[in-house]
């Protein structure tokens, strides 16, 4: 096992930052990481504080400060202590620089201003969250999405994931001895979606639920044949209703998202969200 000291310094809030660093450690085994996060680092008097932890602590620095006096001190102090360092988004600055003819503006946040973009988004989480497991079906064609799936199949981690991104997101649960709303049938804005899982996958989910919950895990919720039949029915309303269908049974929620996004921007030609 390997031991790494992992040092993250953003002038915003360090969102950014956190996901490279995450996706990346994602493709090694076998090492602990200690993270030593640094968000808002826009003074050098900040800065000389974390530099003295960094000494302590040698590592990896990975950084994201636009202001060029601050990441010129920071460069000195690595280069001091001969530590590695990385500004990931370089690159992608440098190739934009070249391709619009133009320097990047050095304010940092600036992703993160309170523009129409932010409030859309905040719009769509409070929908999604007022629109969770069937609630207020009667507003289902002001959703951008509306996912349908059996009982613990993600539905709703996936709608707030998708509400976050700005897409105004409802689920409903699909249950044999229940019907959905006949409006779920009728609508012409939203993008239907029905999410699936292997039997298997979805009894082990419903076991552990029921044991945290201290209920009795010998029910028909997690009975094998009856989750057969209950996904059976599940997939047999998407077909005959032409939905796309997501099976989640190894799909991260991040992935199953994805997933969803792709089939909005082919339904709309390959144009992005307007919220994105």
């Amino acid at each position: 096992m390997v031991r790494l000291h992992l040092h993250l310094l953003s002038d915003s809030t360090g969102e950014t930052l956190e996901n490279i660093a995450k996706a990346a450690l994602a493709q090694y085994d076998d090492v602990e990481t200690v993270r030593h996060f640094w968000p808002m680092v826009r003074t050098e008097a900040h800065l000389d504080r974390i530099c003295q932890e960094i000494a302590q602590n040698p590592g990896l620095v990975i950084f994201t400060l636009v202001n060029p006096q601050t990441r010129r001190a920071l460069e000195a102090r690595c280069h001091a202590l001969g530590l590695p360092m990385v500004a990931p988004l370089d690159p992608v600055n440098d190739a934009l620089s070249g391709l619009l003819g133009q320097q990047a503006k050095a304010r940092p946040g600036r992703q993160h201003v309170l523009d129409a973009a932010y409030f859309a988004r905040v719009d769509a989480i409070q929908f999604t969250i007022a629109h969770d497991d069937g609630i207020a079906w009667e507003e289902w064609e002001e959703a951008d999405i509306v996912l349908a799936g059996v009982s613990r199949s993600s539905k709703t981690p996936t709608s707030i994931y998708l509400a976050n991104r700005g897409y105004k997101t409802a689920n409903i649960p699909v249950v044999v001895e229940s019907p959905p709303p006949p409006l779920l049938y009728q609508l012409k804005h939203p993008l239907v979606v029905g999410l699936t899982t292997s039997a298997d996958r979805l009894i082990q989910i419903r076991r552990n639920r029921l044991l945290s919950l201290n209920q009795t895990p010998e029910t028909d919720y997690v009975n094998g044949e009856a989750v057969a039949r209950e996904i059976a029915f599940a997939r047999r309303m998407f077909a005959d209703n032409g939905w796309p269908v997501i099976d989640v049974t190894r799909r991260s929620i991040e992935e199953t998202a994805a997933a969803i996004i792709s089939l909005c921007n082919e339904r709309r030609g390959g144009a992005a969200h307007p919220r994105d």
